[in-house]
């Protein structure tokens, strides 16, 4: 006879959730000159959260966020999902014009950023823009917000560059980004001890598996700093530095940092 499917995965927000009470005192994010347990990130977030879910945002609500790799990143990344929303990465280096386009095209509700990128970034009808850094969110509570979310709710839409023509906005559900993600883990099986480095883009795909794979395991996540993805050097010291385990190239980085 037939044998039975086996079951979809948990969704990403349950298992992030379930990494924080296992291992609130363990190493969750680390970066230059600092680093995060898994608790108190998810406390941020959690705090985030709240504030984005008093906001309005919910389920298949898209919000854009347009940070440089950094802590706050990561912080808004997961709030935005524990709100039940979809985020949409904005590469900050991107022209203001194509950036005013994906948030007009994919109706964000809200753009997540730093005060220091308030000047360049562009301004969009019905879009409320708040700076990250300036929110005071110690009397939101630390626990997750209630959420029901299915399958089928839109977990992230990601952006072509638009090189050629407009920019296109490809979304993906949250069925879809647990099944990805349980493939990376059965394919390549991070561990308790691993240290994975997120570099790549965060316009780019590669850095959703990044961001979320090893929080969802309970290792470590080494944030390169901005900009630092470019430079094999870097990647070549951090790696040293951080004893990282797990990290994506593209063939020609790969072959240059090999060099190295």
């Amino acid at each position: 006879g037939q044998s039975a499917a086996a079951p979809p995965p948990q969704l990403l927000v349950e298992q992030l959730h379930e990494q924080a009470r296992l291992h609130p005192q363990r190493t969750a994010l680390v970066w230059e000159g600092g680093s995060l347990g898994y608790a108190e990130l998810h406390q941020q977030a959690n705090r985030l959260a709240h504030y984005l879910r008093d906001k309005g945002i919910g389920p298949d609500t898209c919000v854009a966020i347009a940070i440089e790799r950094s802590p706050q990143l990561l912080v808004g990344l997961l709030a935005i999902l524990k709100a039940g929303g979809a985020y949409v990465p904005l590469d900050v280096e991107y022209p203001a014009e194509r950036l005013a386009y994906m948030l007009a095209d994919c109706n964000a509700g809200l753009l997540l950023t730093h005060s220091s990128q308030l000047a360049t970034l562009p301004h969009v009808q019905g879009v409320g823009v708040i700076a990250l850094d300036q929110l005071h969110l110690d009397n939101w509570p630390s626990q997750p917000p209630r959420l029901h979310l299915d399958a089928d709710n839109l977990a992230y839409v990601i952006y072509t560059s638009g090189s050629t023509g407009q920019p296109k906005g490809v979304g993906n559900t949250h069925g879809a980004l647990a099944e990805r993600l349980q493939w990376m883990q059965a394919t390549y099986a991070l561990g308790a001890d691993d240290v994975l480095m997120q570099k790549a883009p965060i316009s780019f795909d590669v850095s959703v598996w990044e961001c979320f794979w090893p929080l969802i395991i309970g290792c470590k996540l080494l944030l390169a700093g901005a900009g630092e993805h470019r430079d094999p050097q870097r990647i070549a010291a951090l790696v040293q530095a951080h004893g990282v385990t797990t990290l994506h190239f593209v063939p020609p980085l790969l072959q240059v940092f090999v060099q190295e």
